[in-house]
Order: structure tokens, then sequence, then C-alpha cells
């Protein structure tokens, strides 16, 4: 028998309510991402700003330059759709690859099939 969190369900239909009344769409990202943004509560000083995934909700998802705007670390709202890279040494963005077979694996893991390097040099063992 699956599992139904009725939470999980309410959660998405009151954000999606919530933005329909008082969300400001202000772009998108070239994941599909939609991010939005509405007044400040009252007695506070900073807008509220929030994401709506385009398919799975995976934070890993949203780019840098999206991630500094939700977070109020900049107020410039990034490009829609642009591949927000600001340096050319910037690589494309990866999904968190973290229990999946895609996962780094250091040298000397028990699933890698090559051999950690031996200790050598300056390296001694503890002794208690």
């Amino acid at each position: 028998m699956a599992y139904f969190s009725l939470t999980g369900v309410l959660s998405s239909i009151h954000i999606s309510v919530f933005t329909l009344f008082n969300g400001k769409s202000v772009g998108h990202d070239q994941y599909g991402n939609r991010y939005y943004e509405a007044p400040a509560r009252k007695g506070l000083n900073r807008t509220r700003r929030w994401v709506i995934y385009a398919n799975k909700a995976e934070a890993s998802l949203v780019p840098p330059l999206w991630h500094g705007w939700l977070h109020h670390q900049s107020n410039d709202v990034p490009e829609s759709g642009s591949a927000n890279k600001t340096q050319n040494w910037q690589q494309d963005h990866q999904e968190n690859l973290t229990g999946t077979d895609g996962a780094y694996l250091p040298s000397g893991h028990r699933k890698k099939t090559t051999p950690r390097a031996s200790a050598v040099g300056d390296y001694e063992a503890w002794k208690p």
C-alpha cells in the first residue's frame, strides 16, 4: 500500500492558491522553474520570494543567480531563460547525484574497483 501524505498535497494546493492571488511572476530559468515575489509581511521589510518547480521539487535545480535572488543576496532579477553563467569557466548546472549511480565515490570506496593509494611520506598512524 502506498503512503499518502495529505500534508504534502495541501501544501502544494496552498502554494498554488497563494501564488494565484498574491504572487507576481518575475521570471523563469532554463529548466522551466518559475519565480515569484509578493509584498513583505506586516512588520517585515523584505519581500517574499519563492520558486515553483517545473518538474520535481529539487533545490539543486535552482541555478546560482536565481538562488542568490531567492535568498535576498541580490535584488537584481536574473534574465529569464538564460544559462545563468556569470563566468566563462563555470560548468553547466548538474543536479545532486547523491544516492544515485552517478554519485562521486573516492578511490578506496568499497563500491569502487580502484584501490586507494597507500599512505606514504610523513603519515604515521595514531597509537593510543
